[in-house]
């Protein structure tokens, strides 16, 4: 889901060539739809829609805690006729940031949340040994309560690493944000 530009990701600010590098990276065809808040709902649902007339019958998500946002994401899904599979639901945090840590994934901290982290948390790797430093702070280990928001640039499901720049970085009230921008020579 992307602003009404299309150009950043609704809800992380993510520029579409990056999501787009993502899918690349993954072999995956990427879907993007354009919305205002006020039009989120009904236009992710025509999106799924249009995926389901494609023969898409599930949708993974990766909800980890909040039972309104399952319920969100299997109210849309079933709108659209699909089903909405939440594979991660109910883990410990603290597990899944371990599995995360150990997987070979490189994530880049792209949006923090004071008072728990400053800016000089941005475009850090999210590593194992932050997860201390989070637990000091009161700060979820997968940070499931807006502390902090993360990027993927590499793993090792992708088919090559995504080469970025860090770009501006930007304060909406509590959150500071970090722009990342791929290499256009990398994309």
């Amino acid at each position: 889901m992307f602003d009404e530009s299309g150009e950043r990701s609704r809800s992380h600010g993510l520029r579409r060539t990056l999501v787009e590098a993502q899918a690349d990276r993954l072999g995956l065809r990427s879907t993007i739809a354009r919305c205002g808040w006020d039009t989120y709902d009904a236009v992710f649902r025509d999106a799924l829609i249009a995926l389901a007339a494609d023969g898409i019958t599930h949708v993974v998500f990766g909800d980890l805690v909040f039972p309104e946002h399952r319920a969100w994401a299997e109210a849309r899904c079933a709108e659209a006729g699909m089903v909405a599979e939440e594979p991660l639901w109910g883990l410990s945090t603290s597990h899944l940031f371990d599995a995360f840590a150990a997987s070979g994934t490189r994530a880049l901290l792209v949006t923090v949340r004071e008072p728990w982290l400053d800016e000089s948390w941005l475009g850090r790797p999210l590593e194992a040994g932050m997860k201390e430093t989070f637990a000091e702070r009161g700060i979820d280990p997968c940070g499931e309560n807006g502390e902090y928001h993360t990027a993927v640039i590499d793993s090792p499901l992708f088919s090559r690493p995504i080469d970025v720049v860090h770009g501006a970085r930007v304060r909406r009230g509590e959150c500071l944000a970090l722009d990342l921008i791929p290499d256009a020579s990398g994309v």
